[in-house]
């Protein structure tokens, strides 16, 4: 038997209200606290669930309690949120009856986080599946967006809703999430220009500010600091516990999730920093000839920088706030605005704005969430929306709040009401009419056609004339001066005329929470909630891809003079449809109670919640389900929890429910009027009756518990007795196994030992005679070796012996030739000497006869003889040395033969001259075409760079490739390739410098004869082509860095962007290649190149200054670009070694 737990077990205080007892307004109080105390926050008034907020995390909600509650009875458990969530879900499911959970209370009373809870619930517990998770985690995703732009910080609540929001979850026949649909009901859209001392803007705009990358910021023209926008209040602009950074990041994915593009998620953020920037507008007067003042923007930078953003003429806008054209029929007239009028023409387009693209996320939401199947959906409704309102300061949006309560408290009795009428009537159970009060006269005196205050409100907006606030006030104090609701100092029921508490330009309606004081003014420009038609227009005529949408009235070819309806009209007509369609649906209701006015935890207020529970109308509530049965239970779970005590139905009742049930009771001798037999549930008239059977129970519990544990006793000693018969049993078993087993062993043992001395005597024996047997052939063996080895020695020395005796004649006769032939050379010497000797002297002799012969003509010319003589030999012996000293056939071999005399020194020179000429000419001709364009590039390097740029020493060793990428080659860039039809020239990978941050990102860099291309380095992908006339001038710095500056021609096409600053390895080649491309062309200007450490770089319309500086070793070894600000970028480059 499965053993269930109920509400009633483990209970503190009591936790079903209509069980208490005695039942008054301090019991209630007291319960509610006593619960609180021990961290139960939930409590029960039968199918009601009333939430406390504990303002602080509970581990009550994790996914081991969602298993829990999962399929579970309502009053199975302690009392529980996730409970209804479970009854409503297999009521859609199972009876497939459309439910909808009404979530009420006022502000920081929780309601938010429990309608998150409801929906976290519903999503763990239905199907699973690619399509159903997308489903339920766009459904959930949902509501960061929402808050994000529709809560805001209030004095009561840090994330407080200021619209009412309605979602109808749409579910197929299993019971698994197909989409929904999301209701907003009226936007608190006066917050975005104004909020009360101590409460914040919109959660969006400190979340953009806070959680914005500064590139985003920069593009929406926003500044981190709040201090700038005068939308923004300064005294709450940071809140204790929010980080508004972190859920800026958390609404970008939720918006990612629910299915936003990011260009969707861009044209929101330009729209709220558009209202942010309007807020700054600022206004002066001018005055005019005919003596009216007219307004005028004092600073006009915030107003372009708006225009800017929404694609707006600036003039176009300027002027929408100085005139306004008023249209009747066929004539138009305008007129000058002041500067008030201005003002408030500028907060009404800001709440305008801002309101409707509030609209537009919601449409947005609801078509990615929406169902895609036409057939019919079961349906689930969460209503989350404001609480009732009270606040020193009440306005219109206060009235209108408070009448949306007083529609749900009507609702809220109505079918409470209904719904214990049907079950009465269901189970057969005669039905007792019960007082209460029926807050209808209320919902009348607001809303009655033709007397409500909305009715009289939007006549006062409709009528011709000079209409006021005053006006308005008049006319309520006229009508509804003898309503018993409605007060008034000016009205004609005098006894309110000395109730100082009362001012005259207010009116106090006594609501069914209590009396809210309101003050009129600005009640009819709220219901009006007028925007200028040309504010309109000019919106309408914006670039800006919503403005069209969220302006469809300033179309000019649809001008419509029909007045527009108001605010009050339009909400009361959406509340409408809301109360038709919760009446169509199973109500499940959950009502919030704050506990304390601090937002703190464990502490409980009295009054406070008191004036709650009044207000709510919760002792009402209690009174309706005990008016007739305070208790009510289903047969069979009454059977199963009490069965115990009676003899007939313990332990098992073999008949029908009901049957068991009334033996139960007849047997406990409970009164018959203290009961009521329904069709399928038993009804108890008082608790006492019910605390009367569970006290019975528990002892009865008691006593089987006893029972019990002398059964168990008495079977556990059993038991171990028979445990310790059967343990000697099979310990005596075991020992005599155990003592055969010894025996065997031992046997055994000795057998072996036997068995191996025998097997050891007979190997040793065969052992001795293998060995022998071996000896006898190691002997023969040995034998035979010695024997071989002395017959091999003899012939060797044999061998040796005439090996010897051959040597030594040999050398004996090499010797006697050697003697001979000694001999015979000295005597060829001897003979030579003499014959030299005798041609010697023979040529001195022929000499002196000669000289004797000729002496007397010689003496004449003998001077310039021996001088020409002289010198023909000194040249011919320098020519011949020349021939051994020239250098080497390198171009670069600057070594030379020093000079013997001076007289040859222009011989020298000029030869030497000659032959470097000659050999140059030799090592051109071995130059192929590419190899002299290569050396042609190097001399043109050397022209621009040589001691101009640190870098071009490093560049003279490398070669210039051209195509580093080998893009014919590289299937890669096949695309590319085919995309330039020119020859490429030089392809290479650059770093494109970002001028927001200074950081590059790669880019392919191709060169052709005519235009310079940049492609992105993954897809190859043309970024940009610019042809080579449109480039001005090239810069770069003096230092040993790879930056460069593209500087392209003014007005020309490519220039739209801006120039490039680019980074490479190959700068010398690159800016070689380019020169030389320039100057090869026909009918150009030699291209100018800047070698500067300082120069300017356009970006788009501003101007950027590139500076380079010398980086120390903690800079690395690269060079490092770093944005300093918006005018200045940088280059911090590494100092040489």
């Amino acid at each position: 038997m499965e053993v269930k737990t109920s509400l009633l077990d483990n209970m503190i205080g009591v936790g079903d209200m209509v069980l208490l007892e005695p039942l008054n307004e301090d019991s209630f109080i007291e319960n509610l606290r006593k619960r609180f105390d021990h961290n139960e926050i939930y409590t029960y008034i039968g199918s009601v669930v009333i939430s406390m907020n504990p303002y602080r995390s509970l581990p009550i909600f994790t996914p081991e309690k969602v298993e829990e509650y999962r399929n579970r009875n309502f009053y199975e458990l302690s009392p529980h949120i996730y409970a209804l969530a479970d009854e409503a879900y297999r009521s859609l499911r199972d009876q497939d009856k459309d439910q909808c959970i009404l979530i009420t209370g006022e502000s920081g009373a929780g309601k938010t986080e429990a309608s998150k809870l409801v929906m976290s619930y519903v999503a763990a517990v239905c199907g699973r599946g690619q399509e159903v998770n997308k489903v339920k985690e766009q459904l959930l995703q949902s509501n960061p967006v929402l808050e994000a732009f529709g809560n805001a910080k209030t004095v009561r609540n840090d994330n407080s809703s200021r619209f009412g929001k309605y979602m109808d979850i749409e579910f197929d026949f299993k019971g698994d999430p197909l989409g929904g649909v999301i209701s907003n009901y009226l936007l608190e859209k006066s917050r975005v220009c104004k909020q009360p001392r101590g409460e914040r803007n919109f959660h969006i705009f400190y979340q953009l500010l806070s959680g914005a990358s500064g590139d985003t910021l920069t593009k929406l023209k926003l500044d981190r600091d709040f201090s700038k926008y005068n939308y923004l209040s300064l005294d709450s602009a940071t809140v204790n516990g929010l980080d508004d950074a972190a859920s800026f990041r958390t609404v970008r994915n939720a918006m990612q999730i629910v299915g936003f593009m990011e260009d969707e998620v861009q044209l929101v953020l330009e729209l709220v920093a558009a209202v942010l920037k309007l807020g700054n507008i600022e206004f002066k007067p001018e005055s005019r000839v005919n003596g009216f003042d007219e307004s005028r923007v004092k600073d006009k930078n915030d107003l372009k920088e708006m225009c800017e953003l929404l694609g707006i003429e600036q003039s176009v806008l300027e002027r929408a706030f100085s005139y306004r054209t008023v249209e009747a029929k066929m004539e138009k007239v305008s007129t000058t605005l002041n500067v008030a009028q201005a003002y408030y023409a500028r907060d009404a387009l800001a709440k305008n704005l801002y309101s409707r693209l509030f609209s537009w996320l919601v449409t947005r939401i609801n078509e990615s969430i929406k169902a895609q199947a036409k057939t019919r959906h079961k349906v689930m409704g969460v209503l989350d929306i404001y609480g009732f309102e009270i606040f020193e300061d009440n306005s219109f949006e206060q009235f209108i709040i408070n009448y949306c309560n007083e529609k749900l408290q009507q609702i809220f009795i109505e079918l409470t009401l209904r719904e214990e009428q049907e079950e009465y009537v269901r189970e057969g159970i005669e039905w007792t009419n019960i007082e209460y009060f029926n807050n209808a006269i209320i919902c009348d005196l607001i809303e009655n056609n033709q007397n409500g205050i909305l009715a009289m409100l939007d006549e006062e907006c409709l009528r011709p004339g000079t209409v006021t606030d005053d006006t308005f006030l008049d006319k309520l104090n006229t009508i509804c001066a003898e309503h018993q609701h409605f007060e008034s100092r000016l009205s004609k029921n005098s006894k309110f005329l000395t109730d100082h508490s009362l001012p005259h330009s207010c009116f106090r309606i006594q609501h069914y929470a209590g009396k809210v004081l309101y003050r009129v003014e600005g009640f009819v420009d709220k219901n009006n909630d007028l925007l200028y038609r040309d504010l309109s227009q000019a919106m309408y005529k914006a670039t800006h891809s919503l403005m069209r949408q969220l302006f469809p009235e300033g179309n000019p070819a649809k001008v419509n003079l029909k007045r527009p309806p108001t605010a009050g009209f339009q909400f009361k007509a959406s509340v409408g449809g809301l109360m038709r369609n919760l009446q169509t649906k199973n109500p499940n209701y959950i009502r919030c109670i704050k506990p304390n006015d601090k937002k703190a935890a464990h502490i409980f207020t009295d009054s406070l919640v008191c004036h709650q529970v009044r207000y709510l109308g919760l002792m009402e509530n209690v009174r309706v389900r005990r008016a007739g049965y305070a208790f009510r239970q289903p047969y069979e779970p009454c059977l199963e929890r009490y069965k115990m005590l009676c003899k007939q139905t313990w332990p098992h009742w073999r008949g029908p429910a009901r049957d068991g049930v009334e033996v139960l009771l007849t047997d406990c001798s409970v009164p018959a009027e203290e009961f009521a037999y329904g069709r399928s549930k038993i009804f108890i008239r008082n608790p006492r009756t019910l605390f009367t059977l569970e006290e019975r129970r528990r002892a009865c519990l008691e006593d089987l518990a006893t029972l019990i544990q002398k059964i168990y006793r008495g079977w556990k000693c059993r038991t171990h007795f028979l445990l310790l018969k059967k343990s000697q049993v099979v310990v005596a078993a075991w020992y005599r196994r155990y003592a055969q087993q010894k025996k065997y062993v031992k046997i055994k043992s000795a057998t072996l030992v036997m068995q191996s001395f025998t097997r050891g005597w007979k190997a040793r024996k065969i052992l001795r005679q293998l060995k022998y047997e071996k000896r006898c052939k190691e002997a023969v063996t040995t034998i035979a070796a010695y024997w071989h080895g002395t017959q091999a020695r003899m012939e060797l020395r044999r061998l040796k012996t005439e090996a010897r005796n051959k040597h030594a004649v040999s050398v004996i006769w090499a010797y006697w030739q050697g003697t001979k032939a000694r001999r015979e050379l000295r005597c060829l010497k001897e003979e030579a000497r003499r014959k030299h000797a005798v041609a010697v002297i023979w040529a001195y002799w022929r000499g002196l006869q000669v000289r004797r012969e000729y002496r007397k003509f010689f003496r004449a010319n003998a001077g310039k003889k021996i001088y020409c003589f002289i010198i023909q030999r000194i040249m011919q012996k320098y020519f011949l040395g020349l021939k051994t000293t020239v250098p080497s056939m390198s171009p670069i071999d600057n070594t030379w033969s020093a000079q013997p005399y001076s007289f040859l020194e222009g011989a020298h020179t000029e030869l030497r001259r000659i032959f470097h000429l000659w050999r140059c000419k030799k090592h051109r001709g071995q130059f192929t075409e590419e190899k002299k364009a290569v050396y042609e590039e190097k001399l043109e390097a050397s022209e621009i760079f040589k001691n101009k740029k640190a870098l071009y020493p490093s560049s003279v060793s490398q070669p210039f490739k051209g195509d580093y990428l080998e893009i014919h080659k590289n299937p890669k860039y096949q695309k590319l390739n085919s995309a330039v039809e020119e020859k490429v020239l030089l392809a290479d990978v650059v770093n494109k410098i970002n001028r927001a941050n200074g950081k590059g990102s790669p880019r392919l860099f191709l060169l052709t004869k005519n235009n310079f291309v940049l492609a992105d380095q993954k897809t190859g992908q043309v970024k940009a082509s610019v042809p080579l006339p449109d480039l001005t001038s090239v810069s770069v710095s003096t230092q040993s860095d790879g930056f460069f500056a593209l500087k392209l021609k003014e007005g020309s096409a490519s220039a739209a962007k801006g120039d490039f600053l680019l980074n490479s390895e190959h700068l010398i080649e690159i800016i070689t290649k380019l020169h030389r491309t320039w100057t090869t062309a026909a009918d150009k200007d030699q291209i100018n190149i800047d070698i500067s450490d300082e120069f300017l770089v356009q970006f788009k319309q501003d101007k950027v200054c590139v500076k380079f500086i010398q980086g120390g070793p903690k800079n690395g070894t690269s060079a490092a670009c770093k944005r300093k600000n918006n005018r200045l970028l940088e280059v911090s480059v590494p100092s040489s070694p």
